[in-house]
């Protein structure tokens, strides 16, 4: 004897039915969509600010990418990729190419903070962010 329940699946409906279909001309009209006002700038990203300064300081060196990889120990692809912006380094990751490159973590953080100011400076009213409070320091949070 077999104890199976008939499988039925229950229907539920998405909108509730209507008794007559109703064409275009009888439909509530759509509420009108507020006017996009002009696209904020976006703010670069970090690894972007990064990149930007370890690339910009390995050309005023005329040194090449492998000769910094090399000395940084780190792959030459994925050196490019930092530098492009397209991978977020380690911070051990970024120190060994500061390093490579003569510079501290210290002195590569502080000209991307700088990169940083100058980008959003232009593209804020006044040089004055609207959003945010000014701050004469780097800040960085984990």
């Amino acid at each position: 004897m077999s104890n199976q329940a008939t499988n039925h699946a229950r229907v539920i409906p998405l909108r509730p039915a209507s008794s007559e279909p109703r064409s275009p001309e009888q439909r509530s009209p759509a509420p009108p969509r507020p006017r996009p006002s002009a696209p904020a700038p976006k703010e670069p990203l970090w690894r972007d600010l990064v990149g930007d300064v370890l690339r910009q300081e390995r050309l005023a060196q005329e040194r090449t990418l492998k000769d910094v990889a090399d000395a940084a120990r780190i792959s030459m692809p994925y050196l490019s990729e930092v530098e492009r912006g397209r991978k977020e380094a380690s911070s051990e990751v970024l120190a060994a190419a500061a390093r490579a490159l003569g510079l501290g973590l210290g002195d590569l953080l502080e000209r991307a903070h700088g990169e940083l100011a100058r980008t959003t400076a232009r593209h804020t009213a006044g040089g004055r962010s609207l959003s945010a409070p000014r701050h004469g320091g780097l800040c960085l949070a984990a």
